[in-house]
């Protein structure tokens, strides 16, 4: 793989991500739009307005660009251990391309002195996820996360013997208190189960999901469009206004868990729910999604 042409792809995937906006996340503003009225019309209407301007003018759609967070999936099948070697560094350094180029906003800063390099580098920052999957080629996902919908993230340590609706009182609960501090309609990223680092890896791992593509398996997909309805019901509405939007979806995904303890992780992306996509296949050519 030629390393210079896959950080210039990686870039462009970078820039594509914070200017734009998925069309599935794009397609359910505008559906919210037609069947909001007053105040939360308006906003929703901005919301489209602004992904529109990023897309025709090439600028970010939100002046928060987010941490740098990256998810890594290796096909088992994929035979080069020098290209593997080459990702981490070639993602470091689209990030500082990307930095000077679109421009992103420098959101890296050293958490006891508060010193920003200016890059959006620094100590494990941009955060990569890998992980082992079925296939042969490598799928790298990029998640820009922007800072206010990070800090209504909230793992619960719930009692198992709540069960379910244990499960669905902490995330209706959830969503109504964080009111428009979020930047609603959000995207809702559920993690259940596992340990208490897991539970909050799948529930930001579960944001990647298109809007409106829910879980493979029935139970859970059920659950999803089950807390969604609940939430749309709650009156927050688009940036805290009031209205039937406060969701676009609801996303869950599971592990495990220990008998005696039942994590709830919950992560929360904002309206602009951003996200870029590229492919190394197997030959080492590399392919920009979205």
């Amino acid at each position: 793989m030629d390393s210079d042409l896959f950080e210039e792809k990686l870039t462009e995937s970078i820039k594509r991500a914070v200017t734009s906006i998925a069309r599935p996340t794009l397609e359910a503003l505008k559906n919210a739009s037609e069947s909001e009225t007053g105040n939360a019309k308006v906003q929703l209407e901005a919301m489209v307005k602004a992904v529109e301007l990023g897309m025709r003018k090439k600028v970010p759609v939100c002046q928060d660009t987010g941490t740098p967070t990256f998810f890594v999936k290796v096909g088992k099948s994929f035979s080069s251990s020098d290209i593997l070697c080459q990702i981490k560094e070639s993602i470091k350094n689209s990030v500082e391309r990307a930095t000077d180029q679109v421009p992103l906003r420098p959101n890296t800063v050293h958490p006891i002195s508060g010193e920003n390099p200016g890059n959006n580098i620094g100590r494990h920052i941009p955060y990569i996820e890998w992980s082992i999957c079925e296939g042969d080629a490598v799928d790298i996902f990029f998640l820009p996360k922007g800072g206010g919908s990070e800090n209504m993230s909230q793992l619960n340590m719930m009692s198992p013997g709540e069960g379910l609706a244990g499960v669905k009182n902490i995330v209706l609960e959830r969503i109504a208190s964080m009111g428009g501090k979020p930047c609603p309609p959000t995207i809702i990223g559920l993690g259940l189960g596992g340990g208490s680092n897991i539970a909050m890896n799948l529930a930001k791992e579960a944001l990647l999901r298109p809007v409106g593509e829910n879980h493979e398996e029935e139970d859970i997909s059920e659950l999803e469009r089950e807390l969604k309805d609940s939430a749309n019901q709650l009156g927050v509405g688009p940036m805290g206004v009031g209205g039937k939007t406060t969701v676009l979806d609801v996303h869950v995904e599971y592990a495990y868990r220990h008998p005696a303890s039942y994590p709830v992780g919950i992560v929360v992306q904002c309206w602009a729910n951003r996200r870029g996509f590229v492919t190394i296949h197997s030959d080492g050519s590399v392919e920009v999604k979205y």
